[in-house]
């Protein structure tokens, strides 16, 4: 059986006393928590090993055996030993707690807590959730949840609101998102969950989609235009719905198929009132339904042209 160094778990001195036992399991509970690693077997295991150490380390009489026996013998972590030799009847898990086998060998299967939470709830370990909390301590422990959350290109010019579904413990919580106007890639929305149910903050990180005919680098719009061929040879004028609104652009002679035109501060528009330029794209395409006419004049300028 191996040892284990309930200190060198905990991450404190064998003199550390009731108050920093209880800091420093605080933080670590806080750190690998089931409730916030769902499906992670690795941060369950460590739970249970932090929550061990602690309900040995935060009572007395517990402490008080185990440190007996590590100094009488000078164990240090990992150190395999023979527990029968030191007295102690070895078992498996047989009482079907939680606890390791080396926690059972030595103090049996009664414990002061239970459920690995050493007298605390979930609520506890990241502070007050329920709002009774103020100052720096609080907003610092506040359990905090992260989601992300898809929306258009204009929906980021103009700002929105979004109805967001997330679960949580198996149970399904309507969240109401407000995203500002301006708010670009990779920004963050925080939502008070308390609004909805949900003990602390949400953190939405923000998606934004690129379109079929709009595309968003930076603050740089580019978006796509056709035009018909004769538009193209002989210039023309054009009416281009844009995040601005409407601008009507001056198509020259002989223009060629993916040129861009450049509409300075016309692009997108953050939330420090930054302006970004649009670009327009033209491509150069034909109508979907063509007149009798109208292929008559292609043939006609496809024989010239050979």
């Amino acid at each position: 059986m191996k040892y284990k160094d309930y200190y060198e778990i905990l991450g404190v001195s064998k003199n550390a006393d009731e108050k920093e036992i209880k800091s420093a399991y605080r933080k670590l509970a806080k750190k690998y928590h089931p409730d916030l690693h769902q499906g992670d077997d690795a941060a369950a295991e460590k739970f249970k090993e932090i929550s061990e150490a602690y309900e040995v380390l935060s009572d007395k009489s517990k402490r008080k055996k185990y440190d007996t026996f590590g100094s009488n013998y000078d164990f240090s972590s990992g150190y395999d030993f023979d527990p029968s030799q030191y007295g102690y009847t070895y078992t498996t898990g047989g009482s079907g707690a939680d606890f390791s086998d080396f926690f059972e060998t030595i103090f049996g299967s009664s414990r002061s807590g239970g459920n690995f939470s050493g007298g605390f709830n979930i609520n506890d370990i990241f502070g007050d959730l329920s709002g009774r909390g103020n100052g720096r301590t609080a907003n610092k422990n506040r359990n905090k949840f992260e989601s992300e959350l898809s929306i258009s290109i204009r929906e980021a010019y103009e700002g929105t609101t979004k109805n967001v579904n997330l679960t949580y413990k198996q149970k399904e919580y309507d969240i109401v998102v407000k995203v500002p106007k301006g708010i670009t890639r990779g920004k963050k929305v925080k939502v008070k969950g308390e609004k909805f149910g949900l003990p602390g903050d949400i953190l939405f990180k923000i998606n934004i989609r690129d379109e079929k005919d709009m595309f968003l680098d930076g603050l740089d719009i580019t978006k796509k235009e056709d035009i018909y061929p004769w538009e193209a040879a002989f210039g023309s004028s054009k009416t281009v719905e844009t995040l601005n609104g409407k601008l009507k652009l001056k198509i020259p002679e002989n223009f060629v198929g993916g040129n861009k035109m450049r509409i300075p501060s016309k692009g997108f528009k953050d939330l420090k009132g930054n302006k970004g330029d649009l670009y327009i794209s033209f491509n150069i395409v034909n109508p979907k339904d063509l007149s009798e006419k109208q292929l008559k004049l292609y043939k006609e300028l496809e024989k010239i042209s050979k």
